[in-house]
């Protein structure tokens, strides 16, 4: 090989290694310096077609990729000592689905994907319907901490909050900071799920969809 032969081949396997590297961090799978897990690609086109089913072409996808990320890292099979599934719901939310939406869901298996995603999506969409906000992101945030523990905490928090002249609108700062007398550690496990969600989360998806802005709430 020629010194203008070696030299090209040199400028050739540079080229490919640049590539290389712009490639990877230009990567839908990276923001932030953080990554989705690779089995969400699998579940993607699943998730979208659901979520535009429930809540129309604009749909929050980037959050309900976002909150199926918290829940199970994409783990159809992940099972925890009260939940199971990618949307990780319990035996008594898996009965109350599948009787709401019989024509939908049909039987319960929160062990399918397809089941888990369209469920976890009509259900955010009817905890969305429970509850007004400040903000789209407040809104949201009520409704993925009602998921987390119950809209029934949420409603009665939201109470509390107002009785300490808090803004029972607003989630961040305000009804998040109330305890109606849940036990600390559930307390605190409540009040980080949104958080997750919205802030770290949301950010990794936002290539695959709309999400929704968390700006000026904090």
């Amino acid at each position: 090989m020629s010194r203008s032969e070696r030299r090209a081949f040199a400028f050739l396997v540079l080229a490919v290694l640049l590539a290389a590297i712009i490639g990877y961090l230009l990567s839908p799978v990276r923001a932030h310096g953080a990554s989705y897990p690779p089995q969400a690609e699998r579940y993607r086109r699943d998730l979208v077609r659901s979520a535009r089913f429930v809540f129309g072409m604009g749909a929050p996808i980037a959050v309900l990729a976002a909150q199926v990320h918290q829940e199970s890292a994409w783990r159809p099979t992940a099972r925890s000592a009260y939940a199971s599934g990618l949307a990780q719901f319990t035996p008594d939310t898996v009965k109350t689905m599948a009787r709401m939406y019989p024509a939908e869901l049909g039987s319960e298996q929160p062990l399918d994907p397809r089941w888990a995603l369209l469920a976890l999506c009509r259900y955010d969409a009817r905890l969305l319907g429970m509850f007004t906000g400040a903000s789209p992101a407040d809104r949201w945030a009520f409704a993925l901490a009602a998921y987390n523990g119950g809209p029934g905490w949420i409603i009665r928090d939201r109470a509390k909050a107002k009785a300490q002249g808090l803004d029972h609108q607003a989630w961040f700062g305000q009804v998040e900071a109330a305890n109606s007398g849940r036990a600390l550690q559930f307390y605190r496990e409540n009040r980080d799920y949104p958080r997750r969600i919205l802030l770290r989360h949301q950010p990794l998806y936002l290539s695959w969809g709309p999400g929704v802005s968390v700006e000026g709430v904090l």
